[in-house]
């Protein structure tokens, strides 16, 4: 998705779900939505089904998915055991390139989703290039024994500023990381309100 893209939908949804600073700077110089003011007014007048839908496209933007992949995961979630809004930000989570992005061995999550699909990330010592892989508590992400691969992501390691999760660790030595236990709820950050996501689905 080309950057242009990128920052019309970001002033679209109104908030940066890219994780690149820019983003941020691009909000507070024009935080109105792209288009004409009449677009905007009826924008404003937005339905609940609008809304609910701005919401799904906030989280499948952000985890860089598309209509099919994002649709896909929420029946999964919703056939799981437990609340559905839950399983479906984890399964989100745990996707490989959102680790790699968490972990902080990609500055962004196309980054990592470019990282995972060249072929450059390990899984339990297994290479894995799709980026929509789930990673299971107990996996460790490390790199190929590659010196360029290897100076990439321990150049983002050590640049990395982002908090990381509870569910998660990282040994920059080792340029690895471990998942050490499932997400939950609260370990997630609030891109978009779910329950409107659920609700745009039961429809």
């Amino acid at each position: 998705m080309a950057t242009k893209a990128r920052g019309k939908i970001v002033r679209r949804l109104g908030t940066n779900l890219f994780g690149n600073p820019k983003y941020d700077r691009l909000l507070k110089r024009k935080s109105n939505p792209p288009g004409s003011d009449k677009m905007r007014k009826i924008r404003k007048k937005e339905s609940e089904y609008g809304r609910q839908m701005i919401e799904k496209q906030k989280l499948r933007f952000c985890y860089g998915m598309s209509e099919r992949q994002f649709q896909n995961l929420f029946f999964k979630a919703r056939a799981m055991k437990g609340v559905t809004g839950d399983n479906m930000l984890s399964l989100l989570e745990r996707r490989l390139d959102n680790v790699v992005y968490r972990l902080g061995m990609a500055n962004t999550r196309p980054q990592a989703r470019q990282l995972v699909s060249h072929g450059h990330v390990l899984v339990s010592g297994r290479r894995v290039n799709i980026p929509s892989a789930v990673v299971k508590a107990g996996d460790v992400i490390s790199v190929r024994e590659r010196n360029a691969s290897k100076m990439m992501v321990r150049a983002s390691l050590s640049k990395h500023d982002r908090p990381l999760p509870a569910w998660l660790s990282v040994s920059v030595d080792d340029v690895s990381g471990k998942i050490e236990r499932l997400p939950v709820r609260s370990d997630i950050p609030t891109v978009a309100n779910e329950q409107l996501v659920i609700e745009y689905y039961a429809k």
